[in-house]
């Protein structure tokens, strides 16, 4: 017997299956998402809150030789990969475009021209499919993406995003309920851990493979600074660590180099700990989440979980494959922005500078 994800999928040559499945469904929606706020492309099909397919491209090797990302080329890839990355989500999903119920984008924050492909590709597909179209905010991605396939859903807690463009603390009462808490002053930790990775010669992006280095190192064997820890605010910095770093460099061997890795990381690592942890003690709630690109970092997982077990709270950290930028995150949202009976409007404009919460 056919599900109903079946039935309203073959509906689209089938004349005789039952007309309440061929519609828009108001809960059980089958979404595309599209995500291109930076430099990866991504699709990701979801029914109900059920993820069907996710499929993402990277340019890294593109931007590699620049060391960092080139809009201009990335909006240029984007419309490279576009189509064939929605075809792959939609073959992997086994779902045809006709059956699509509504397209999701992600409208901001993000580059201008990048996010300019991915709306204007999901909202061309709205008007052709005659489907609604839901713009999502990327940060909200990444904020909720540690709820997803969670049995409670999204609860009561305070969300670090830590990500190569942000470093935010977010108190979640609910889906669309946000208070910010803090954020960085001047480089977020991602960004950190790629221009320190950039000046000790590491490739790009230098975040990772200054983690695998680290791995090797003597975390306590330089003292670098510790910026704004003891500050009453939840505010961060990382500008001050970074120039700590250039200032070693003349006097570094390269045999230093994995110490020099797990000092500076361990710096960050606290830093983001004690600020989450008091966050999170301060608003009275015993739920912590973590999400965005720096969350895939080892030490941090290893050192908050065994922080947080101490203080007795709980962690939910966003699986690795929704930690970088990817659509998944973004149809999560769009299919729980759906379920409450929310659409955007096509007049909807991208925001490179878009807010979360204040």
């Amino acid at each position: 017997m056919l599900n109903d994800l079946e039935k309203r999928t073959q509906a689209q040559t089938d004349p005789n299956l039952p007309e309440n499945l061929v519609g828009p469904s108001p809960k059980m929606a089958i979404i595309l998402a599209l995500e291109t706020s930076c430099d990866e492309t991504a699709a990701a099909v979801f029914w109900g809150e059920q993820l069907l397919s996710s499929e993402v491209t990277s340019q890294i090797d593109i931007h590699a030789p620049y060391g960092g990302v080139v809009p201009e080329v990335a909006s240029r890839e984007h419309i490279r990969a576009l189509r064939p990355i929605i075809d792959l989500a939609l073959k992997k999903a086994d779902i045809a475009i006709g059956a699509i119920d509504a397209v999701a984008a992600t409208c901001g924050p993000g580059l201008a021209s990048s996010l300019m492909i991915g709306t204007s590709i999901a909202k061309g597909l709205s008007v052709a499919l005659g489907r609604p179209f839901l713009a999502i905010n990327h940060l909200e991605g990444h904020l909720l993406s540690p709820f997803f396939g969670t049995a409670d859903g999204v609860s009561p807690a305070v969300g670090l995003i830590v990500s190569g463009g942000h470093t935010l603390l977010i108190e979640v009462e609910a889906l669309g309920k946000y208070t910010l808490l803090g954020q960085t002053q001047d480089d977020a930790a991602g960004e950190a851990f790629d221009k320190v990775g950039k000046l000790l010669g590491l490739p790009y992006p230098g975040g990772p493979h200054l983690d695998r280095l680290a791995r090797g190192g003597d975390p306590t064997l330089y003292d670098f600074p510790r910026s704004m820890i003891g500050s009453p605010d939840f505010h961060f910095s990382f500008s001050g660590l970074k120039t700590a770093v250039r200032y070693l460099l003349p006097k570094l061997q390269p045999a230093q180099l994995p110490d020099v890795c797990a000092s500076f990381q361990e710096a960050v690592v606290d830093v983001l700990i004690s600020k989450t942890v008091r966050a999170a003690q301060a608003r009275g709630l015993n739920l912590i989440t973590v999400s965005g690109g720096v969350s895939c970092n080892t030490r941090l997982r290893e050192k908050l979980l065994a922080t947080c077990a101490a203080q007795g709270l709980r962690v939910l950290l966003a699986p690795p494959q929704l930690c970088t930028d990817n659509a998944a995150m973004i149809g999560y949202v769009a299919a729980l922005r759906w379920s409450t009976g929310a659409t955007s409007a096509l007049t909807v404009d991208i925001d490179p500078n878009l807010r979360l919460a204040t």
